[in-house]
């Protein structure tokens, strides 16, 4: 919560960009928005992106939810999380709910989900959300690949996590390796929504059928085109929708959305293009349509941790420091960027202003003096991007203040697509700097750190490892007090700023617009519809 927020949760899911193409937005009672292909197929803990999520969170509903104008944890499919310890928790379930194909929700929907999300021969990318309960190293095994080439991996020598156990239908506990005080806020992420007996008996075939517990149920899907989603009339929670479906388009790219939008051929757009910011265009031609709030959204530049030429830390500093961000929020995106100073944004709790410290301040003079002592950079500095999510220009800018302010070369690699993107980072076959975006899926700091930078993390693209880190994320982990855990985390964050995995840019506003059909509907801090808030004019 990626997501990727959540905290290490992340959300996490990865920020990505969009695509294209489509018809009107003319069904009754539906809404069109635009959207990508996601990476992997729709089941909740194998998507980590933002694709994927907005279907996932749309179609799930979890232990707690996060209330969409505020995102404060409210509890939804849990009665109750109690625990004495912050290490054992006893988790209650309201009764009444169903998952789409009619059958029950209960707790070992959960258990059983988690314990095969989490089981390592199944290769979820959310896998490592559940790192912290008591027997996830039993479901791991060590990857066998040497000097000859990849070989099979052992069988783990368990399948199921000693730290859950089913008490009865609407009854479970969880005991956690050690205390980790914020566990209750973290379930709202996607990793963690339960999964239909369904799941289970055929996985392949819920992968193109998915079946849900949330507010909307899928329909049907053309991939590279749409993907339709129907109100589900049985949902058992309080934020029943009043729409009848949604409807989500792929575009090749934002600009053409952002046509659909003003055309009245697309009814939300999630994200404004860069060519629409300037002298704030979009505002003129959307009006009281053109909308705008504090957001939990960085921008970054991955650093390949594990290819040699970014080992010393003074290398990713210089490069850091000579990349003018201040110029480049106001020319590339006309003042609506706020250029970062740390990991986190200031919409987070526990963000501490200057993080980064002098790594993100931008001395053309101090940044070649510290490559200089790093022993300079041989060969020529790439930046890569996926081309179809409206960073090109971006990307292009900040080469080009490398280039200016280092004095080594530089050159603008674009991905044809975010799949093919997100498969290189996931095999760790960058060998320059990459774009990189996170979105957060509830205000805490520790969305930014843990599911990036702790080792072997889901969204750790970069290979980064620091033990000193790790102990400061696990310090954290088991403060007394949400306050005293939120603090440590920002106290973790500042190991960051020294060792620089990732060179942070800028921290972004969520912007977005409504056709005129759409009376009101609630966007949350991390750029997502909540389809439940939804309301159309008559």
């Amino acid at each position: 919560m990626a997501a990727l927020v959540a905290a290490p949760l992340a959300v996490a899911l990865l920020a990505t960009g969009c695509g294209g193409g489509g018809s009107g937005s003319g069904e009754d009672g539906i809404v069109t928005l635009d959207w990508g292909e996601p990476e992997n197929p729709l089941v909740p803990a194998n998507t980590t992106e933002e694709n994927g999520g907005f279907i996932v969170n749309s179609m799930f509903t979890g232990l707690v939810n996060y209330r969409a104008s505020d995102l404060k944890v409210e509890n939804a499919v849990a009665e109750s999380i109690q625990t004495t310890d912050n290490q054992n928790f006893t988790i209650k379930l309201k009764p009444g709910w169903t998952f789409h194909d009619g059958t029950p929700v209960k707790a070992k929907n959960f258990v059983d989900a988690w314990n095969y999300s989490a089981y390592g021969p199944n290769g979820f990318q959310g896998a490592s959300f559940f790192e912290q309960i008591d027997g996830y190293d039993q479901l791991q095994s060590e990857d066998p690949d040497g000097d000859e080439g990849p070989a099979q991996a052992p069988t783990p020598p368990a399948k199921e996590m000693s730290g859950l156990k089913v008490v009865d239908d609407t009854t479970f506990t969880v005991k956690l390796k050690a205390p980790f005080t914020i566990f209750p806020v973290v379930l709202g992420y996607s990793a963690y929504m339960p999964l239909p007996d369904a799941f289970f008996a055929d996985p392949k075939g819920f992968e193109q059928h998915p079946i849900g517990n949330g507010p909307f149920k899928f329909q049907d899907r053309t991939p590279n085109v749409e993907l339709n989603l129907a109100a589900y009339d049985k949902y058992a929670g309080t934020d029943k929708p009043t729409i009848k479906g949604a409807k989500f388009k792929v575009y090749d790219n934002l600009d053409t959305a952002y046509q659909d939008l003003v055309s009245g051929n697309l009814d939300f757009l999630r994200a404004v293009p860069v060519s629409a910011l300037v002298g704030d265009k979009w505002k003129q031609e959307l009006g009281e349509r053109a909308k705008q709030k504090p957001g939990l959204l960085t921008q970054a530049l991955g650093i390949p941790t594990y290819d040699e030429k970014f080992k010393n830390p003074l290398v990713r500093k210089a490069i850091s420091m000579s990349i003018d961000r201040k110029t480049i929020t106001q020319q590339v995106f006309s003042g609506g960027r706020d250029p970062a100073d740390g990991f986190a944004t200031a919409a987070a709790d526990g963000y501490r202003p200057g993080q980064c410290g002098e790594a993100c301040e931008f001395n053309p003079e101090k940044a070649k003096q510290y490559l200089a002592q790093a022993g300079g950079f041989q060969g020529t500095l790439t930046l890569e991007t996926n081309a179809d999510g409206g960073h090109n220009e971006w990307v292009q800018a900040v080469a080009a203040s490398i280039q200016q302010n280092l004095g080594i070369p530089t050159q603008f690699v674009p991905v044809p697509t975010f799949g093919e993107f997100r498969q290189k980072a996931n095999a760790f076959q960058f060998d320059g700097l990459f774009r990189t975006g996170w979105k957060a899926d509830y205000p805490n700091i520790e969305t930014f750190l843990t599911q990036l930078y702790r080792t072997d993390a889901s969204s750790n693209d970069y290979k980064y490892s620091n033990p000193a880190f790790d102990a400061a994320l696990d310090k954290a982990n088991a403060a007394p007090t949400a306050e005293a855990a939120t603090a440590a985390y920002a106290d973790a964050e500042k190991l960051l700023g020294e060792e620089l995995p990732a060179i942070p840019l800028w921290t972004q506003p969520v912007q977005y617009g409504f056709s005129e059909r759409v009376a009101e509907g609630e966007v949350k801090a991390y750029r997502e519809l909540d389809l439940s808030t939804v309301r159309l004019n008559p």
